[in-house]
Order: C-alpha cells, then structure tokens, then sequence
C-alpha cells in the first residue's frame, strides 16, 4: 500500500479526507498541530478520531504560533467573532497552512511518501488564502525544488479531496464512508469538554452544512 501523510484536525474536514485517502487505498498517517490554539479539544479529537478510524500513526508536533499571535485562535486579546463579517477573519492564523505542508513534507520525506492530504475547502470557506487552489498549486511546485526526494525525481503531490465540495457535500461524503462526526470538533471557541459554542463561523458553517445535507447534527453544543 501507498502512504500517505493527513493532517488531521479533529474537524469535520480532515476526519472525511481521512476517510477518503484509506477508501483510495492509501496507509494512512495523520499528523496534528498542538500550534497554541486556545483549546485542546480539537487535538483529544485528533487523537481519537486517529485510532478510531486505523490510522497507522499519529503524531502532534507542537509549534509556537501562540508566540506570533495574530489570530482570534492564538491570541487572548482578540475575540472569536460571531458573524462572517466581511474580507479575511480575524480567526486566520497567519502561514498556518503553509507551515503544517511544510512538517508534513518532511515527515512524508522519511516515510518515503509523495501523497500528502489536506482538507482545504474553496466554496464553503472563510475567506483565509490558503484554503486556495492557487496556493496548493503553488505548494506542489516549492516541495519539488525544496526536497532531496523531490530534486532526485520524486514526484510530490498535495490532495485536496474537498477543494470543490460544499459542506453539505462533505458531510454526504463522510456519511457514505462512515465518518462519526459526533467523534469531530469544528468549533473555534469550544469548552474544555468539546463542547461546540453555536455562534461562530465554523460552527454556522457547519450547522447550516448538516442542514443542507439532511443529516441530523450530531454536535455537541454547549447549553
């Protein structure tokens, strides 16, 4: 079998592009970011969606993104928001992205993988520009000419399985793949025990999705 690296969030995206990279046959290993986000909820969910799902291994590589700052997810100073607002939200974590493909290129090099998953979304999205396809694009060229496996002919290629896809679709997705969404957090202000708040962007993204899909929602939120 193939490997390949998914970041994993503990989102409703990643644990479906997990599902999609083993359907197409993939090893998979999921890779976390402990990256300071002001609540660990979504890493327990990482962890255990990992095990649930028969990931080979899980990793949490923890980074110091708290330091920079930035971010509603970083910084205690600036309040998750709860309406869409309008532009780039203040809950983008500056090069977020961009460093968590560059960990799991690294990883991908030891393990002797070409196929990283990523669960960046360009139609049921907020706004953050490395969630683009231009962006990916962009990635797959830098892992070419960054990388010993990628300069000694190795072929890189980053998979966005729901690039086009709106979270209804996903969500219809995962339910055919058998995804446990309940075992998911999206929420960006979450409660210590998982617990979604119901009024920030992620979760009216992912309510109105459940709506859409027709599949009851199996969130958890906070009374």
């Amino acid at each position: 079998m193939k490997k390949a690296i998914v970041l994993l969030s503990g989102g409703l995206d990643s644990s479906t592009v997990l599902a999609i990279a083993q359907e197409q046959g993939y090893e998979c290993y999921t890779l976390s970011f402990d990256y300071g986000q002001l609540h660990r909820a979504e890493l327990e969910a990482s962890g255990r969606l990992s095990q649930q799902m028969g990931a080979v291994q899980h990793k949490v590589v923890s980074l110091g993104l708290r330091d920079i700052g930035g971010s509603a997810l970083t910084d205690d100073s600036i309040a998750v928001p709860t309406d869409p607002g309008v532009g780039i939200p203040v809950t983008y974590v500056p090069a977020r992205n961009t460093v968590f493909l560059a960990l799991a290129l690294g990883w991908a090099e030891v393990l002797g993988s070409f196929d990283i998953f990523i669960g960046v979304n360009a139609v049921d999205y907020s706004g953050y520009p490395d969630c683009r396809p231009e962006f990916i694009a962009a990635f797959e060229s830098l892992a070419q000419l960054a990388t010993k496996a990628g300069v000694e002919g190795g072929r890189f290629h980053i998979h966005t399985p729901l690039i086009s896809m709106s979270k209804a679709e996903i969500i219809q997705c995962g339910q055919r793949l058998g995804v446990d969404y309940s075992q998911t957090t999206s929420c960006y202000a979450a409660d210590a025990a998982g617990r979604a708040c119901g009024r920030c962007d992620a979760c009216r993204l992912r309510r109105v999705g459940f709506e859409q899909a027709g599949v009851p929602d199996p969130t958890h939120y906070q009374p």
